[in-house]
């Protein structure tokens, strides 16, 4: 009885998920990931011109490949991506709401009932 039909026919080294999911991988498909990146980041860091797009690129294109080289899966790579692209967006968002000026109108005054008029205070 054969043990070694987990085994590749090519090289006879073992099949490791490790390494082989980064062969699988196609290039365009890493390429729509930068792409993805870069919208994001386009989105979410202030840029301007073109010299600015082409430090955005730069960055998605080392950030992914930092990721790639650190996965151990394909669905570790996604999952990592994903993360972080999540918690970008969410720090953006929490800069753009606490830089929001507080409502300088009610300074001087309690807060009121928005239905309640002028002429029903005593």
């Amino acid at each position: 009885m054969d043990t070694n039909n987990w085994r590749p026919a090519q090289g006879g080294e073992p099949s490791m998920d490790a390494g082989n999911w980064r062969d699988q991988l196609q290039p365009e498909s890493r390429q729509r990931i930068v792409n993805k990146i870069m919208e994001t980041l386009k989105d979410h860091l202030p840029f301007s011109g073109q010299e600015g797009q082409q430090e955005l690129k730069k960055i998605a294109v080392r950030f992914e490949e930092k990721i790639f080289t650190a996965s151990t899966s394909q669905s570790d790579y996604l999952r990592k991506i994903s993360l972080k692209m999540l918690t970008m967006v969410e720090k953006s968002q929490n800069t753009i709401v606490n830089s929001l000026p507080a409502n300088p109108a009610n300074d001087n005054e309690s807060p009121r009932d928005p239905g309640q008029h002028e002429f029903g205070k005593a």
